[in-house]
């Protein structure tokens, strides 16, 4: 399906209404990591460049009861976008009334303004309402009333219903367009679903199989190969009879595992060796093991041989997705799996190569090789939404072309 994109809509002179996904990192009132804020830049700046007046909405955190407002304000980010764009912008302290009304009002053709924290929507008169984020019919429409067309470029919260991006959409039809973030998530993780060039092989790595059972049961219909790295890894373990020592195993999940074990046959391509330590810690004693894990040793990372059989699973690859470490990735004595796989990942010339997830673009970014994937995926709940093959609201509410 074709999706409106921001190049489609009249912008000269009009209030462009633009959902962004701004829920960055603040201490002590200073941004810490601006890369959500940097991606959403070539949309703002086009928008602008066009002469439209750019409205931006944007949740930081959560906010569940009036105390959580203060530390959760978008005014640092409304500084550091102006440094990004060199040019001011207008902060409201407000997300509805007369105060955010006039300010738009008074925008000129290529101004930006920002408003306040959408989530502060949630919390009214000290009770938690969840306006925002339970889709409030009145909200959507009210936010949509207050400009000519809408742009959706928050990709991270695509697998949400909320009034900022699915309520504000309803309310324009025929005027809700993807920014060039979503439009280039929509594109490569559609195709690498839908299209991909084969073979295809997907890297599911994290701690809890029921996290991915979704995302293992779309993707075994559609990728030639599965590498299952990370504390999920020894849930299939136990589920092949093979002993786990004390590592992490979701029990209730061991007859799931089977019956996916059953049906991905040779497709499913499990760690064959492991670093084993002795208690949950980066100090702790370690070594290499093959095959059973010995009780009082948990497997904390895949061991060499493991990276080795995955390089050469990955090597022939024409498209891969990444999701998830292969360990306990925030130690840095169990972080070598998933840098090796980064690091790999980054040799792939003739690949289109994805990742998603906290950890894994952690790595990637850690390892230098981010700017040799093809795409770093903004939203890592929304992209294992994707990746299940469900409908994502955020982005089923843009219009049609």
């Amino acid at each position: 399906m074709a999706k409106l994109t921001v190049e489609d809509l009249p912008l000269e002179g009009q209030k462009v209404l633009m959902r962004v996904d701004f829920n960055v990192p603040i201490k002590d009132g200073v941004v810490g990591d601006d890369n959500r804020i940097v991606a959403a830049l070539p949309t703002i700046k086009y928008v602008i460049d066009h002469g439209g007046r750019a409205i931006l909405f944007s949740h930081l955190g959560r906010v569940k009861k009036e105390e959580d407002k203060p530390g959760l304000s978008m005014r640092p980010v409304a500084e550091r976008l102006s440094n990004l764009l060199n040019k001011p912008v207008t902060f409201v302290p407000v997300t509805e009334g007369k105060q955010l009304e006039d300010a738009i009002d008074n925008m000129k053709n290529g101004d930006v303004l920002l408003v306040q924290n959408t989530r502060y929507e949630d919390v009214k008169d000290g009770e938690y309402v969840k306006c925002e984020s339970g889709n409030d019919p009145e909200l959507g429409k009210y936010w949509a009333s207050l400009g000519d067309v809408f742009v959706n470029d928050a990709f991270g919260t695509a697998h949400r219903k909320h009034a900022s991006n699915v309520g504000i959409a309803t309310n324009k039809p025929g005027k809700a367009a993807a920014g060039y973030l979503m439009e280039k998530e929509i594109k490569f993780l559609g195709d690498a679903v839908d299209n991909p060039e084969r073979p295809f092989v997907a890297i599911l790595g994290g701690a809890k199989v029921s996290d991915k059972i979704g995302v293992i049961d779309n993707l075994l219909d559609k990728a030639d190969k599965i590498i299952i790295g990370g504390g999920m890894a020894y849930t299939f373990y136990a589920a092949k009879g093979i002993k786990v020592g004390n590592s992490l195993v979701e029990k209730d999940k061991i007859d799931v595992a089977k019956q996916i074990l059953d049906k991905a046959g040779d497709k499913l391509v499990l760690p064959i060796d492991n670093v084993v330590a002795d208690k949950f810690n980066n100090d702790a004693d370690t070594k290499v093991v093959e095959g059973d894990i010995d009780d009082g040793w948990m497997a904390l990372d895949i061991g060499p041989k493991s990276v080795e059989e995955f390089e050469n699973v990955l090597k022939d690859a024409k498209t891969v997705v990444w999701n998830g470490p292969m360990g306990v990735f925030e130690m840095p004595n169990f972080a070598k799996g998933t840098l090796e796989i980064g690091k790999f990942l980054g040799t792939l010339t003739d690949a289109t190569t994805i990742v998603g997830g906290g950890d894994s673009t952690a790595a990637v970014k850690e390892l230098g090789v981010a700017d040799k994937l093809t795409h770093i995926s903004t939203g890592g709940g929304a992209s294992l939404t994707y990746l299940e093959g469900k409908t994502l609201p955020g982005i089923a509410a843009i219009s049609e072309k």
